[in-house]
């Protein structure tokens, strides 16, 4: 009797440390798949997210006329190939003149700028002499104009405001140092660019990672204009200097919107003769006015009564 229970208790125990391996095993192999499965999932949970990203980044992405991208270099010339001009006339050389310099690796857009710039120049002209806004000459409203499409409107107008602001305190503190005048606008443009680095140091942290995008070209336009707008604000009043650079932005704004159109885009790239004609016309027609400027009616209104 007590062999037969020895013998029991040895078969029971066999049995049971043969089993316990072919649990561990079952339970390891059970771990391995789901940690393979979980691995999957992450994933393509990752490669789902990256790809809401991507297309997120390509939707946020806008078109800058003035950088050749793919986008904005397909697009423009694909006007070109979708617009036939036929044999070589008088009407149509400089069709002609843009296709072969595209088709030489001339940019599209740098062609489009150049022949937008005048009609720019002319609007900004005619706001000075028909409208009778008061802005800083027509080259500063021109060029801030196109660094606003580079930089975006929003990016754009917080560089100006930050830059202005900087050069303005600086004129303030200039006044008393008693420096001469190429010094000092050194010593303004170091100011500048230490507030345009800070600024381009912290807009991640306030969540504008669009300004650190910026190429270095159009920021550099924004500081050297703060040149310009010292150096015409000297001898004239805070209040008018703050008016007059309030014109401009309000003109260079303007303007800037002008270049973005696609319609004149395409239209310049396809028709360049007669925008070309055009804008001189309308530079001739503005010279010829001599009339009151449309602000001047409202101050001059009790005397024209």
């Amino acid at each position: 009797m007590k062999k037969l229970i020895g013998i029991f208790i040895g078969l029971f125990l066999l049995f049971s440390f043969s089993k316990f391996p072919v649990l561990a095993e079952k339970e390891g192999e059970d771990l391995i798949s789901q940690t393979a499965t979980e691995a999957a999932m992450a994933t393509t949970s990752a490669e789902t997210t990256g790809e809401v990203i991507e297309e997120k980044e390509k939707v946020e992405k806008k078109e800058d006329i003035t950088e050749s991208t793919p986008e904005v270099k397909g697009k423009l010339e694909k006007y070109l190939i979708n617009h036939s001009i036929g044999s070589l006339r008088v009407t149509n050389f400089l069709q002609h003149a843009i296709r072969r310099a595209v088709s030489q690796g001339v940019p599209a857009n740098t062609i489009v700028l150049i022949l937008l710039f005048p009609l720019v120049v002319a609007l900004i002209a005619g706001s000075r002499h028909i409208v009778g806004m008061k802005g800083f000459g027509i080259f500063l409203p021109a060029v801030l104009s196109v660094a606003f499409v580079a930089t975006g409107i929003f990016e754009g107008l917080l560089l100006f405001f930050t830059i202005i602001l900087v050069a303005m305190g600086a004129r303030i503190l200039f006044r008393k140092m008693k420096l001469q005048y190429l010094p000092r606008m050194a010593l303004l443009l170091w100011f500048v660019s230490l507030a345009v680095f800070g600024l381009m140091c912290i807009s991640p942290s306030l969540n504008l990672t669009a300004i650190t995008n910026i190429s270095i070209f159009p920021i550099l336009i924004l500081i050297l204009l703060a040149e310009s707008f010292i150096s015409i604000q000297i001898g004239m009043s805070m209040k008018r200097a703050l008016r007059m650079s309030f014109e401009t932005l309000v003109v260079a704004l303007i303007c800037s919107f002008v270049l973005q159109l696609e319609f004149l885009q395409k239209f310049v790239i396809l028709k360049p003769e007669i925008s070309v004609l055009g804008v001189a016309l309308l530079d001739i027609f503005i010279g010829r006015y001599a009339g009151l400027r449309i602000l001047e009616y409202k101050k001059f209104k009790k005397l024209l009564e």
